[in-house]
Formats: structure tokens, sequence, C-alpha cells
């Protein structure tokens, strides 16, 4: 995919993936001299980015080969330079770029490899000069001959780049509006409901086969149906490429979709707080729910960013589309939090043009799903292990009131032939949000049960999690046992926040 770079340049990524990216040193063995149709007194001018440079002492040629005066040059093409006065030796660097030049010499450097010149800097009247073109052009630029104005023209990357810069936001102001029922003429049928064997989600059409959804949709699942608007249910081949880091996967269909395609491009990187937004997905599996809002603002979560809009999403919504009011996915809707100021949030979607570039030519044969997070088996695994793979899987929940922290998980064997698994909720967090997380946190030990007696069927499992906090003062109104006299005016209170039972059956119980 060809990307455009101007709408690079807006991106505070993308733009330092370009500072940082070495630059590959020019082949100057057939590069043609500027030549001049002119007497030796002829009056040369030198403009840089289409400004006259001020020059100390007027430039001249000499078999063909323009030389201009270095300092001025190198100043206004941004590039420092050293002039090593014993070697007769000229650096200059700029960016990632060092050329070393010797006067007289044929022959330059540039990042280390050997190149030959058209004309060596000489030394003239007190004044260094150097070849206009070699220097120009080895920096990035461009030289053209001004026969008319008797110039010579160099213009630099970065300039064109402002220029194209300039004309992309002219073309981005004049582009049409539409309101969001014109926008679900356009994408109704671009975005579809993904059930898996594990959850819920939607996606956006992006190819004939292809869809466009959340990392998270597709994690541990082993199989997947697409689910258009028109009620057609299409097999899920497997996941071609994915990005566990910005959240986002694309999936294959087993047959046509039948859908309009929609463009992935990087008009992400132009949105601004304000803008009107329509969000089109299926939350709680209500097939193709329109909303619209605004963008509340850009974030980012890691290296990820992140567009937050208060266009209303719910559970199912995540893989769905986020158009802005040209029109344009801009983002994959992925989360948000309950509140009355609807915070949501939709993965940035540069990311899937990114991701897209990994898709193959055509359709593979041999797709499959992502690999699974979680063993198939535990059994005959020490407590130690089992400990610390819950640790590392579940010790995080996040919830519509932000991220829940479980912590000092353990896991041992009772007199009783019981697996006893415990850990500690985040007391702060409980003590704010206790109440009004008190169904998620079922929700995800219940996930967590089914998970635990996959891998170990044979089992009595039970898993508590635990308040543990100590205070200056000694609690009012807990059971005995559930507060400790530490001396020194300190007491530990812990009890039980959520006590979980299973093996051919299920018992749950979460305290408010």
């Amino acid at each position: 995919m060809k990307r455009n770079l101007a709408y690079a340049l807006l991106s505070p990524l993308l733009a330092a993936g370009l500072l940082l990216s070495p630059l590959a040193a020019p082949q100057h063995a057939a590069a043609a001299p500027v030549k001049l149709a002119a007497t030796a007194k002829t009056s040369i001018s030198v403009y840089v980015d289409d400004k006259k440079l001020s020059l100390s002492k007027a430039p001249y040629t000499k078999n063909g080969v323009t030389y201009v005066p270095m300092r001025e040059l190198f100043k206004a093409l941004d590039a420092s330079v050293t002039w090593e006065a014993k070697a007769q030796t000229i650096i200059v660097r700029k960016d990632f770029t060092s050329i070393t030049l010797t006067i007289g010499n044929k022959t330059a450097l540039i990042n280390g490899k050997s190149v030959k010149l058209d004309g060596a800097p000489e030394i003239k009247n007190n004044t260094t000069y150097v070849p206009a073109r070699f220097v120009a052009e080895s920096l990035g630029g461009t030289v053209k001959w001004d026969n008319a104005g008797r110039a010579v023209r160099i213009t630099t990357e970065e300039y064109e780049w402002e220029k194209e810069y300039e004309q992309v936001q002219e073309e981005l102001s004049n582009r049409p509006k539409y309101t969001p029922k014109q926008i679900v003429d356009m994408y109704d049928d671009s975005v579809v409901t993904i059930t898996t064997n594990l959850a819920l989600g939607s996606g956006v059409v992006i190819d004939d086969r292809y869809i466009l959804t959340n990392y998270h949709v597709m994690q541990d699942a082993s199989s997947a149906t697409a689910i258009t608007v028109n009620n057609k249910e299409i097999k899920v081949s497997g996941v071609v490429a994915y990005s566990k880091d910005n959240d986002l996967a694309i999936i294959q269909t087993d047959r046509s979709i039948g859908a309009t395609p929609v463009e992935v491009g990087y008009g992400s990187l132009n949105v601004k707080k304000g803008d009107k937004v329509v969000a089109i997905g299926s939350p709680l599996g209500l097939q193709n729910t329109v909303s619209d809002g605004l963008i509340s603002g850009v974030v980012y979560i890691g290296s990820t960013r992140y567009i937050q809009t208060s266009a209303p999403i719910d559970h199912g919504s995540s893989g769905g589309a986020l158009f802005d009011e040209y029109g344009e996915l801009i983002g994959i809707t992925s989360g948000g939090y309950t509140s009355q100021a609807d915070l949501n949030f939709a993965v940035s979607s540069l990311y899937g043009a990114i991701l897209m570039e990994d898709l193959p030519a055509k359709p593979a044969d041999n797709v499959k799903f992502l690999d699974p997070t979680l063993p198939a088996t535990l059994v005959g695994e020490s407590n130690d292990k089992i400990a610390a793979l819950l640790k590392e899987q579940f010790s995080s929940l996040n919830t519509d009131q932000g991220m829940l922290e479980l912590s000092n998980w353990k896991v041992t064997r009772d007199s009783q032939g019981w697996l006893v698994i415990t850990s500690d909720i985040d007391p702060v967090f409980y003590t704010y949000y206790g109440g009004q997380t008190k169904e998620e946190l079922r929700t995800w030990a219940i996930n967590l049960a089914y998970e635990l007696h996959r891998m170990l069927p044979g089992d009595k499992i039970q898993f508590q999690i635990f308040f543990d906090r100590i205070f200056g003062f000694e609690p009012r109104g807990f059971d005995s046992s559930e507060v400790k006299a530490l001396g020194n005016e300190k007491w530990q209170v812990r009890f039980p926040v959520l006590d979980m039972q299973f093996k051919d059956q299920l018992y749950i119980d979460v305290r408010d």
C-alpha cells in the first residue's frame, strides 16, 4: 500500500519514525552537472526553497559545474559544517547523512562510501567553494537550472513535504460532509457482527474476504462466524494479521462476504476535538446499531493512539467502525467506561492501514486462529506453576470504572484434596468501586472457573479474592474473624470479596 507522505507528517509517531530511519546514500556516479549557457562574467543567483541567498562571494562555473560559497549554502540547507584546516577537509552533517569533501579531490565520502564528483571543492579568493548539485542532492534535495532567471534553484525534501502537506490540507478542507444517515447508507453493510466460541464483537469489511476487528475479540477463539446486516452467516477461517499492542486483527472468511469494503487510510491523523463522528457496531449483539457523538480527545495508551469519543458503545461494539463526518474510517471501537460522560475509545485506523501491508496477495488456504494464551492442561503441574500462570494471565480486569488489579496469588492443596487459590484485590479500588463492579467481577470469575475446569477437569477448586488492609484504628461492624490486632495501634482487616467453588457444578458469592 502506498502511503501519502503528507499524511505521515501529521503523526507524531510516524514523523518520529522518519527522523529515526537511516537515509540511504544517494547515487551520484551519473549525476549531471548544472550547465550554464553564460559567460564567466554573468551573475548567477542561488535560490533555496524559493528564497534567494545573500552570498558573500559570487558563484561561478567551471567545466560545466556550478560552485557556490560553502558556508552560506550549508546554512540555507540547515546542515552543520566543520572545516579541518590542516587536512583541507570539509565535514557536513544533516540528520543521518554525513559528507566529507577535500579541497582539490574529486572523491567524496557519503556515510563512509566513496562517491565520484564532477568537480572538486576549491578555495578561491579566501572563500571555500563547493559543487552545488552534488551537495544539495547528497542532502536529499533537488537542483534545477533556471535559464531565464540565470539561477540555480535548490529544493529541499522538507520544503517539498511542506508543500505536499499544504496541498493535502487544502483538499481536506474541500471535502463534502455527510449526515449520519448518509454514512449509514454508504457503510451499513460494511460492518458485521462477529461471534466466536468465547466472545461477541464487531468487524469492518476491508476486502472481499478480510475483516478488521479488535485483537481481544479473537483472543483464545478457536472458531468464529461473521454475520452480515442481512443475516448472512459466513465462517471465519482464521487470523491473517494482528497486532496485540494495537489491539487489532484481520480475519479471513472462507468465502466472499459480498459487502462494500471500507478504505482504511490515515484520516485519523487529521481529527480534532469537537469533530462529529458516527459509530456502527453490535452492542450487546444488537446488529449494526448506529450512534453519533463528538471526538472528546486524542490520547496515547502506551504507544498506541486512541480516539476518545462521546458516541455511545457497549459490550459487543468492540471491532466496530468509527467514521468522521466525511465518511472516512478513523477508528476501530474498542472499549469505554460506564459514566454520564460517555468515555469511549477507538483504536486509530492508521494501525489498521499499517497492518494491511502484511496481508498476503490473495487469501491463503492454511489460515489458523491465534495461539491460545492458556495451556490445554495443568494436570500434573506444581502449585507454583499454576500460581505463576494465574498471575500472568489473570492479574488485571478492565472494568467500566478502570483497571482492577489482583496480587499475591497463592495456590495450595488442603487436607481434603481441594485446590485452593487465593489473591488480594486492590483495597483502594474496592473501597471506591466494589459495588459498581460486582457483576463484572462475577462474570470475570465465572470465565476463570471455565478455564480452570477445562485445564483441571478432575479437581475440586475453591477460588477466593480477599480484601486485605491495615488500619490505624479498630474498624467496627466486621466479624471477629475478619479483624486482627497487630499492636502499635494497627489492625488488619481481611475478608473474602469473592468466594467461588466448583467441580461438576459451580457456586459463587460476591460481596458488595
